[in-house]
């Protein structure tokens, strides 16, 4: 079995994210490539400077703009936005592979009593006026109800009906996301936006067993490399220690992952036996390193197992935005930063959209970098770059 050492791991990694040498992915239909090859991104509404979502793409394709996520969403339709690990969005062509999960939602809203009455109150609302979200569908009054997706805190309890019942069916499949107005979302008929062969598809997988491999393979995929542990990434896929396991012994006995070891770890690691000729091609020093500065989302899908990122990488990061102030150690939004093979800090920063200003507030550099005028010409364009990204024309540093 091969041996990697972690420099080698990183370069691997890195290469498979599109984060090191020159970019392969370009404009909006490299941004599509990316989510088919990452199977799932995640989605988050919060705008500091770019939503999670975006800030992941705009670290990998090359002239990326907001408005092409938003057109592979909601006008061309090749993106839904679903769960997946938590709210997320992936391909439209993945719909059929989550049947099991639409089927258990269905189950899960019959449930309740009375909210059959309201679905078709809600659908025929919907079918005669179009996208509706829970402030225009008229169902007064609350329902007790709570979601099956368990990024949803409204657990129990009652809840406003009109977006009980819009959520139901949208988890059900029989909604989709038409459009998002700031954070709230018009729900329309899935039979308008997705076509009728995709929508009636049966699952390709013959159980809950499958369905979990395809799922434990696609998370592989999106990291690159992963450990058989309980790890983060695995996150919204329901299964116990044994079952992971399992999952794990049956993708490798059918040479879909292959096994690795990096040096230091006691744990094997895996890969998608589709990248073995990225892994040859960098086993071989031919990759293409030509160092980047890029800045991370916080939910970004390199960093979804922190504890590999830490034993990888010697990088510890973590998402403040719900520490509370007096006990951050940085800032609430602060992004990683990405120099070539290796983390050299973390930047806090806000688009002023009004006076179209990038407001750098801080940046840390990790211990033992120094910034040289190499990086700091790096960090300049990086910077410009990402201004643009976020429609701002001024650059204003600490």
């Amino acid at each position: 079995m091969t041996e990697l050492t972690k420099a080698q791991a990183r370069q691997f990694i890195l290469a498979k994210q599109g984060l090191l040498g020159n970019r392969r992915f370009f404009g909006k239909a490299g941004a599509y490539d990316y989510i088919r090859q990452a199977g799932c991104i995640q989605y988050d509404p919060v705008d500091v400077c770019g939503k999670n979502a975006e800030l992941t793409l705009q670290s990998r394709i090359k002239d990326f703009q907001k408005s092409m996520l938003e057109d592979l969403l909601y006008r061309d339709r090749l993106l839904v936005d679903y769960v997946d690990k938590e709210l997320s969005i992936w391909p439209a062509e993945d719909w059929p592979w989550f049947a099991p999960f639409r089927e258990r939602s269905r189950i899960h809203g019959a449930a309740f009593p009375g909210f059959a009455e309201l679905e078709r109150e809600a659908l025929s609302y919907i079918r005669s006026n179009g996208p509706a979200s829970s402030d225009t569908l008229p169902l007064d009054g609350e329902v007790f109800w709570h979601s099956s997706m368990h990024w949803s805190g409204n657990w129990h309890g009652k809840s406003k009906a009109s977006r009980s019942v819009l959520e139901q069916l949208y988890t059900d499949g029989t909604l989709v996301i038409h459009h998002k107005s700031g954070s709230r979302k018009f729900y329309d008929l899935a039979e308008r936006h997705l076509e009728a062969a995709l929508l009636s598809a049966p699952s390709p997988c013959e159980d809950e067993d499958a369905f979990r491999r395809w799922r434990i393979l696609r998370r592989i995929g999106a990291v690159g490399l992963l450990w058989n542990k309980n790890s983060p990434a695995f996150l919204g896929i329901p299964m116990n220690a044994d079952q992971r396991r399992q999952a794990f012994s049956a993708l490798e006995a059918s040479d879909a992952i292959l096994p690795i070891r990096i040096e230091g770890s006691r744990t094997l690691f895996y890969y998608r036996a589709e990248d073995e000729a990225l892994m040859q091609e960098m086993l071989s020093g031919s990759l293409d390193r030509k160092p980047r500065l890029e800045f991370l989302a916080p939910l970004d899908p390199l960093l979804w197992d922190k504890a590999m990122i830490a034993a990888l990488w010697d990088f510890s990061y973590a998402w403040e935005i719900y520490t509370p102030a007096d006990k951050r150690k940085y800032g609430a939004y602060t992004l990683p930063i990405l120099w070539g093979e290796n983390f050299i800090g973390r930047i806090d920063m806000a688009a002023d959209h009004r006076d179209r200003v990038l407001r750098v507030r801080k940046i840390w550099y990790e211990p033992g970098v120094r910034r040289t005028k190499t990086i700091g010409n790096a960090l300049d364009r990086s910077l410009n770059r990402f201004a643009r990204f976020n429609e701002c024309t001024t650059v204003e540093l600490p």
